[in-house]
């Protein structure tokens, strides 16, 4: 009655087989999938007062063309934005777009609105442990405020984006701005406001970028 030995145990084995190759097989397929990088910024990344296409997260998309690296860009930066609203509008970025690295440009309008510097680490520490926990790679990018804010206040704001990096194992870009907001006159390539940079500035924030992404796209 039933299947003979033998074809039970050739039943058994198709199985134990399957078991093993299906999911390795889904697992090639995702890692065979096209990246997908997720911008959650401000207006350093929403190309505020720049004609479009000209930003740096722009200039990324066309630095993976050139690098024949394939790759779809999501830029969901806000200008105006704290690591407040990218905390809250995280999730749901995390859930529509499911990406392979999160760049979380965030924190330079927490210290131009004075707010705690207690709370800007914990909000990009959360940030970064969901990303994590949605399966992508986490690429922190640090800001630092001008010398009239004190300079313990600096000090300390341009730390905790190192501090959050460290405790959750991300890369980091320490300070978006190198070489345009710390070179002699600097204010060549700001716009009026003395916040936003110029155009020409962007290729020099996505090479600040790139060295801390370009590991990550291994």
């Amino acid at each position: 009655m039933g299947m003979t030995r033998r074809k039970w145990l050739g039943h058994c084995t198709a199985l134990a087989l399957a078991g093993m190759v299906l999911p390795a097989m889904a697992q090639a397929a995702k890692g065979a999938a096209k990246p997908v990088i997720l911008v959650v910024g401000d207006s350093l990344s929403a190309e505020y007062g720049l004609e479009r296409g000209k930003g740096w997260v722009a200039l990324l998309d066309q630095r993976l063309v050139q690098d024949k690296q394939p790759a779809t860009v999501i830029n969901a930066s806000i200008s105006g934005d704290t690591t407040s609203g990218g905390r809250s509008r995280l999730p749901a970025l995390l859930k529509q777009h499911q990406p392979t690295i999160v760049i979380i440009e965030l924190g330079g309008n927490d210290a131009l609105r004075g707010l705690p510097l207690s709370n800007t680490r914990d909000n990009l520490l959360t940030m970064a442990r969901a990303a994590k926990a949605a399966g992508a790679k986490v690429l922190v990018v640090g800001m630092q405020v001008p010398p009239n804010y004190g300079r313990q206040y600096g000090d300390d704001f341009a730390a905790l984006f190192a501090n959050v990096a460290k405790a959750e194992d991300a890369a980091l870009v320490p300070f978006l701005l190198k070489g345009v907001a710390d070179v002699p006159n600097f204010e060549a390539l700001f716009q009026a406001d003395r916040i936003h940079p110029k155009e020409q500035a962007h290729p020099t924030m996505l090479a600040n970028v790139w060295v801390g992404l370009k590991p990550l796209l291994r």
